[in-house]
C-alpha cells in the first residue's frame, strides 16, 4: 500500500513528464490535462538525455516543488547495448534531481522486474528480473531512489494495450493489427498462456491519482484479471463480425518459461478503493477508435 502524503486529492503547481511523447507518456499527459492539472511534456525534440549538457538543461526547466515524471526509455530493452542505453538516459535525470527539492518522483517502470515464479504477483514479490528489460528498469529504480529526497512512486504496469501503441507485442496490440488488416489472428501453439492486460487510460489514471496524493511506494498496475492469449485473440475477432479467424501457429521456440502470470492487486485497491480498471473487452473497444487530436 502507498503512502499519501496528500490524504486529498492535491494539483501540484506543475509536472514535467519525460516521455511525454511515448506511448504510455501521451497517455498520461493527455489525462493529466484532461484533469486541469498543469503540465509540461518533454519528449526528445524538448530535450534529449543523451546529449552533454542535458543535466544542466533539465535543472535550467524544474522548478521547486514541481512533481516529475520519468518514462523515457528505449523499449523493450532487448540487448546488452538497449541495457546501457537506458543507464546513461537517466543518469542526467538522477544528476539534475539530486539537489532539487520536488514534491515528488514518479517512475514508470515494469512488471518485469519480478521473478518468473512469483504468482500471484504483489508489491512485496522478489525482484529478481529474468529478462535484460526488467534487469533496465530495476536499475533504474535503484538510481532514482538513490539520487531524490522527495517522495518517489514506482508505477509497475503490466502489458498495456490501447490504440496508437507504437510496439506490435504479442497480444492485444498485434492481433488488432493483424483484424484490421483482414489478416487472420495468429496465436502461438494453442495460445495458452495467461496474462493480465491493462488498459493504457488505466495506467494514466493511476499516475493521476498518485501524483494528487503525492503518493510514495510502490504498486503493481494490472487489473488481477489472467486469460489467455486464445481468449484476446478470440476477443479481438468478435469485434469484426466474423470476417477475422483465429489460426494457431507453431510456437518460435519452446513454450515460454513463465507460462502464467497472476497478480494480487489488493495493494492497489487499498492505495486507490475509488479507482476501478477497464475491462478487456471494453479496453479492446476503445482501442479501436481514433484518438481525439
Amino acid at each position: 500500500m502507498m503512502k499519501h502524503h496528500c490524504q486529498r486529492p492535491e494539483a501540484p503547481r506543475r509536472i514535467v513528464i519525460l516521455g511525454a511523447r511515448g506511448f504510455i507518456g501521451g497517455a498520461i499527459n493527455a489525462r493529466l490535462a484532461a484533469e486541469g492539472m498543469s503540465t509540461v511534456p518533454l519528449g526528445r525534440a524538448e530535450l534529449d538525455l543523451t546529449a552533454t549538457d542535458a543535466a544542466s538543461r533539465l535543472k535550467s526547466i524544474l522548478q521547486p516543488a514541481d512533481v516529475l515524471v520519468v518514462i523515457s526509455a528505449v523499449a523493450p530493452a532487448k540487448t546488452v547495448p538497449m541495457l546501457i542505453g537506458n543507464l546513461h538516459l537517466l543518469e542526467p535525470v538522477c544528476e539534475a534531481i539530486s539537489r532539487l527539492a520536488l514534491s515528488q518522483v514518479v517512475y514508470v517502470s515494469s512488471d518485469a522486474v519480478y521473478a518468473d515464479d512469483s504468482n500471484p504477483v504483489t508489491e512485496n514479490s522478489y525482484v529478481a528480473p529474468s529478462t535484460i528489460h526488467g534487469m533496465m528498469h530495476s536499475a533504474r529504480e535503484m538510481m532514482l531512489r538513490s539520487s531524490t529526497a522527495a517522495p518517489l512512486a514506482i508505477l509497475r504496469p503490466t502489458l498495456a494495450y490501447g490504440p496508437e501503441d507504437p510496439h506490435n507485442g504479442y497480444g492485444p496490440n498485434r492481433f488488432r493489427r493483424q483484424a484490421e488488416k483482414g489478416e487472420p489472428i495468429n496465436v502461438f501453439g494453442e495460445g495458452e498462456e495467461q496474462r493480465d492486460h491493462v488498459f493504457v487510460g488505466d495506467v494514466a489514471g493511476i499516475a493521476s491519482l498518485s501524483i494528487a496524493h503525492r503518493s510514495e511506494g510502490i504498486i503493481n498496475v494490472a487489473t488481477g484479471n489472467s486469460i489467455s492469449f486464445r481468449q484476446v485473440a478470440d476477443m479481438v475477432a468478435a469485434q469484426y463480425d466474423g470476417r477475422v479467424r483465429v489460426v494457431s501457429i507453431p510456437r518460435p521456440g519452446p513454450i515460454p518459461h513463465l507460462l502464467h502470470r497472476f497478480f494480487d492487486i489488493t495493494g492497489c485497491y487499498k492505495s486507490f478503493p475509488q479507482f476501478s480498471f477497464t475491462p478487456l473487452r471494453a479496453g479492446l473497444k476503445l482501442s479501436m477508435q481514433p484518438v481525439p487530436r
